[in-house]
């Protein structure tokens, strides 16, 4: 079982050729563009399987009332957790004090994008424990803080903060859901023409075994997987991937740097000048 590193590992299309091999882009559908644009523009061919469908909370009005009413501090979790808060509540969050605070740079950027940057943001990771790490979430005592989500989101963030002597509250502005489809019709194609795959969370990976059925599995777990996190990659090498990079940065552009230190794993990753 092996591990490609990624901590060097190139982060544009330039620096590294796919070679023509499918990689198989697991986000949801309105979040592929991106990620797809970057692996044609590396040489690859990306064949698109949403995992994970993003669809509006169960109680989208508690969500908005929730929204509305006045914070010390706003945490987003995910740019899904940005676009769900604006279709609810846009103008309530563009007028509000609240210190706003993204987990991570991918989701400042999208904060930014709407007109709303935040002040706290953390330099490294990009995940609850790195923005935990911020001096200025230690001392939170008797704060309003009100984390935004999507339904049955991790507890670590809010745990901690009330921990912490703050008074959390959620807004879950979606939720996730997997697909229903069948891959059937699909699976030799993939088999002909996959080289890598690719996921952002430990529920992308669930969700591809759960729609792929077992006698299927090995020769997918077999091929170079690319993920978010050391998080994802610990949960894949439980799946059994057997080789696996962690982005070395948020983003679609951290996702390209691990197919492409992938790449040169498998001996396809230098570009012929």
């Amino acid at each position: 079982m092996s591990e490609a590193s990624a901590a060097s590992a190139p982060a544009n299309a330039a620096d590294c050729h796919l070679a023509g091999r499918g990689v198989l882009v697991t986000r949801p559908a309105a979040q592929a563009d991106g990620l797809c644009r970057l692996v044609e523009a590396a040489g690859g061919r990306p064949v698109r399987f949403p995992t994970v469908d993003i669809r509006p909370p169960t109680d989208p009005a508690a969500a908005a009332a929730r929204l509305v009413e006045p914070w010390d501090c706003i945490v987003f979790i995910s740019r899904n957790a940005v676009e769900g808060a604006l279709a609810l509540a846009g103008d309530a969050l563009h007028a509000s004090p609240a210190r706003l605070a993204a987990v991570g740079r991918a989701t400042a950027a999208a904060m930014k994008r709407a007109g709303m940057a935040p002040s706290l943001v953390p330099d490294a990771g990009f995940d609850s424990e790195a923005l935990l790490a911020m001096p200025a979430l230690t001392a939170i005592a008797g704060q309003r803080v009100l984390i935004v989500r999507g339904e049955g989101g991790r507890a670590l963030l809010g745990n901690t903060l009330a921990g912490r002597g703050a008074d959390v509250a959620y807004a879950e502005v979606y939720r996730r859901a997997a697909p229903s489809v069948d891959p059937a019709e699909q699976l030799p194609s993939w088999q002909q023409t996959l080289g890598f795959v690719t996921a952002t969370s430990d529920e992308v990976l669930h969700n591809l075994l759960a729609l792929v059925p077992a006698a299927e599995q090995p020769w997918l777990k077999d091929l170079p997987l690319a993920v978010l996190s050391a998080r994802n990659a610990e949960t894949a090498r439980g799946l059994g991937f057997t080789r696996v990079a962690v982005a070395p940065q948020p983003g679609d552009d951290g996702m390209l740097a691990a197919l492409c230190a992938l790449a040169r794993e498998t001996g396809a990753g230098t570009q012929v000048s």
